[in-house]
Order: C-alpha cells, then sequence, then structure tokens
C-alpha cells in the first residue's frame, strides 16, 4: 500500500492514551512530524539553509557550555531556574499553560529547557513570552485544548 496510516482520529486517540504520562514527561518536545514522501528525500536542498541552521546549533552549543558548563538538556533543576529566570508575563504564560494542561513539574522543567535553548538560538540573554509560548507549543501539540 501507500504505507499510510487509514486510522480514525479516535483509534490514533486511543493509541496516544496508552502512552504513561511519566513515560511522555521524559521527552522535551511531543513534535508531529509529517510523512515525507521517499522521492522528496532524494533531492538536495539549498546548502544555505543547512549551513545557516549548523551555525546557529553551534553556537548555541557554545553560549550553554559556557553559561555552565553542560548543555540546557542537562540542567539540574536549581541551576535551570537560574539561568532560565522568567519576568512576569512569561511566568505567568507558563503557569496558565501548566494550569490548563495539568502540568507536572518535570514538564514544566522540560518547558523551561526549551525555552532556554529557544533564546539561545536566537543569540538572546532573557527568555521571552513568545519563546515560553513557543516551548509550550512544542510540548503540548499532543494535548486537546
Amino acid at each position: 500500500g501507500s504505507g499510510r496510516c487509514h486510522c480514525s482520529q479516535t483509534r490514533l486517540t486511543d493509541y496516544r492514551a496508552r502512552l504513561s504520562g511519566p513515560l511522555l514527561d521524559r521527552f522535551d518536545m511531543h513534535v508531529e512530524v509529517a510523512r515525507v514522501p521517499y522521492e522528496q528525500t532524494r533531492r538536495i536542498g539549498p546548502r544555505g539553509e543547512t549551513d545557516a541552521a549548523r551555525a546557529s546549533v553551534s553556537a548555541a552549543r557554545t553560549i550553554q557550555q559556557e553559561r555552565c558548563g553542560v548543555l540546557n538538556a542537562y540542567l539540574e533543576h536549581r541551576e535551570l531556574l537560574r539561568v532560565a529566570a522568567l519576568d512576569s508575563r512569561a511566568q505567568a504564560l507558563l503557569g496558565d499553560a501548566a494550569e490548563r494542561w495539568n502540568l507536572s513539574a518535570r514538564s514544566c522543567d522540560r518547558i523551561l529547557k526549551v525555552c532556554r535553548t529557544i533564546a539561545d538560538l536566537s543569540g538572546k540573554r532573557h527568555i521571552s513570552p513568545a519563546n515560553v509560548a513557543e516551548a509550550v507549543q512544542l510540548r503540548c501539540l499532543d494535548r486537546p485544548l
């Protein structure tokens, strides 16, 4: 066949519900990735896009290593709170998301790590409310509104 899933939305939702919360809590992002046709995987895209992405990631990793000696993914809770301090607007946004989606403390820490990384990728010292919104979106795509 085409290799495409023909399951109903209800069946997909039931399948996802079988994944335990504690297991999902251990993933920083929950992102749905669309299937890419084989033909597209054989095309070579513009080299500049790849080079720019590589440079941005490399710069962010350097920032993280210099700031704490480790990448954001490996930050302990206390250190994370220090390097990912949020202003009142960003804090309110994260608090609203935590309340709305009943997020665990571990989930909130994961979101903070992603916030800090998004800001690092942009070369920003402070985390903005937009960074929080993006990180929450990357974390909560699988949750009903």
